[in-house]
């Protein structure tokens, strides 16, 4: 098989990149704010020793789990527009094992590449964002170390998961005869989708016993910090059942989205896109969900820990005196990690749209040869793109919001001091901020590809393989 350029795995190696980078930024992190955390008098009270341990091992495993899911996404999808020709070459007398071994290698690979330059920029990142926060004073002048060598758990991941996805998405023509193959090349259809009792079954499983796993977390933490890591365990469970199950939820969400933007030839074409193919509205609309509900997550677990942590200070005010500037730099950090949260959406959601639409370029032609014009496929991707961002901010908000107040909760419920059980603390402003640039962010990144697919003619259109 022929192996791909550099161009073609641009998009891969861009969010592999920002996988492997926002692991390693993470990590860095949390080990500057363990040191200054023990320099500080704070440091004294156990129960904010152990909840802020905790935090660092979650921080980590955070980093290593989205950059897996992020970067298994979008190689998939890259995988999935490659099909056809994989099942070409096999009608023409590749074997099947050099087939998948040569498409194994490329994401080996793009795995390997994008976590050097990942971790590079990470550390990069992390060395001068703390480099600029001691010179202007905000955080103090300590022995913060050189690198963690935990920094290589995401490095590894990024690899294994961009070789991973590709052994697996090469699967379905590659287990096939020859002459299957070319019919296992399309995206499977609803009811293709729908005859997987295995894995549908447990997406219900994941999802909904770790809500339950999630309540029982928050209840725990009323009692003990370590409430959190049981609620962080059913946090990771239910989301693993939104991924997995995102095939059977997110085209129904899309086709509802789908109904508010009229009853254009476009806008309802856009909306039957959506549940026709539903593992490629899943792949495209699933990269926002993660990094929205990670946003979302992050910003309120932020706000609910200062809102309770002052409630503490207010009740027993001499046991906190030292907690204000720590405050402050767990603060810095949060905003930090809202920060590459939002990049890691924006980059995925315009990565995924785009070559959904460039993998798109036989059905888009067949429009065009049936008499839709420029001006119609144009306003039907940007109803996909908006029916995308409805969907995936909505469900990410929700998410977002009920993991933030579990993790501050669980893990402040039980500190001296506490409130006891509070209401979810949302900052309704970054929220706003979130939903406007996801939606303009979503009109920018769909003007290029609607470009690309009305600059080709339909006799071009239909003869791309």
């Amino acid at each position: 098989m022929k192996s791909m350029s550099l161009r073609d795995h641009v998009s891969s190696l861009v969010v592999t990149t920002l996988s492997a980078s926002f692991g390693v930024a993470l990590i860095q992190a949390t080990s500057y704010l363990a040191t200054m955390i023990s320099a500080d008098d704070i440091a004294s009270h156990g129960s904010v020793q152990v909840a802020l341990a905790m935090v660092a091992g979650v921080f980590i495993v955070i980093a290593v789990y989205v950059g897996s899911i992020v970067t298994a996404n979008t190689f998939a999808t890259i995988i999935a527009g490659r099909t056809r020709t994989i099942a070409l070459m096999r009608l023409i007398g590749s074997s099947s094992a050099a087939l998948r071994r040569s498409v194994a290698t490329e994401g080996l690979l793009v795995g390997i590449f994008g976590a050097i330059a990942g971790t590079l920029l990470g550390l990069l990142i992390s060395i001068a964002g703390l480099s600029a926060m001691v010179t202007s004073g905000f955080v103090p002048r300590l022995d913060y170390g050189t690198v963690d060598p935990l920094v290589v758990l995401p490095m590894v991941f990024v690899v294994l998961t961009t070789w991973w996805a590709s052994w697996v998405g090469s699967k379905k023509v590659l287990a096939v005869t020859p002459i299957q193959a070319t019919g296992a090349a399309q995206e499977p259809s609803r009811e293709e989708s729908m005859r997987r009792p295995v894995r549908n079954a447990m997406a219900g499983v994941l999802f909904f016993g770790g809500l339950v796993v999630l309540a029982a977390g928050v209840a725990i933490g009323m009692v003990s910090p370590l409430g959190f890591l049981v609620s962080f365990v059913g946090g990771m469970a239910s989301f693993s059942g939104v991924v997995a199950g995102a095939h059977l939820v997110i085209p129904r969400l899309l086709a509802v989205s789908g109904r508010l933007l009229g009853s254009s030839s476009s806008a309802r074409l856009a909306a039957q896109n959506g549940i026709r193919y539903p593992e490629r509205s899943a792949r495209t609309t699933i990269g926002l969900v993660i990094g929205v509900t990670l946003v979302t997550t992050f910003a309120v677990a932020a706000q609910g820990y200062l809102d309770m942590i002052r409630a503490a200070q207010v009740n027993e005010p001499e046991s906190y005196q030292a907690v204000d500037s720590i405050l402050l730099v767990t603060v810095g950090v949060f905003s930090v990690l809202i920060g590459f949260s939002a990049l890691i959406a924006a980059i995925g959601m315009i990565n995924n749209l785009s070559l959904s639409v460039l993998q798109r370029s036989r059905e888009l032609g067949l429009l065009r040869a049936l008499g839709f014009t420029a001006r119609q496929v144009r306003a039907m991707i940007i109803a996909e793109s908006v029916q995308l961002t409805v969907t995936g901010v909505g469900l990410g908000l929700i998410l977002g919001v009920v993991y933030g107040w579990a993790g501050a909760q669980s893990l402040l419920g039980a500190i001296y001091g506490s409130p006891g059980l509070v209401a979810p603390s949302v900052p309704w402003l970054l929220l706003v901020v979130l939903v406007v640039g996801a939606g303009l962010l979503t009109l920018a990144a769909a003007q290029a590809p609607a470009r690309r697919a009305t600059r080709v003619s339909p006799v071009q259109a239909l003869a791309v393989d």
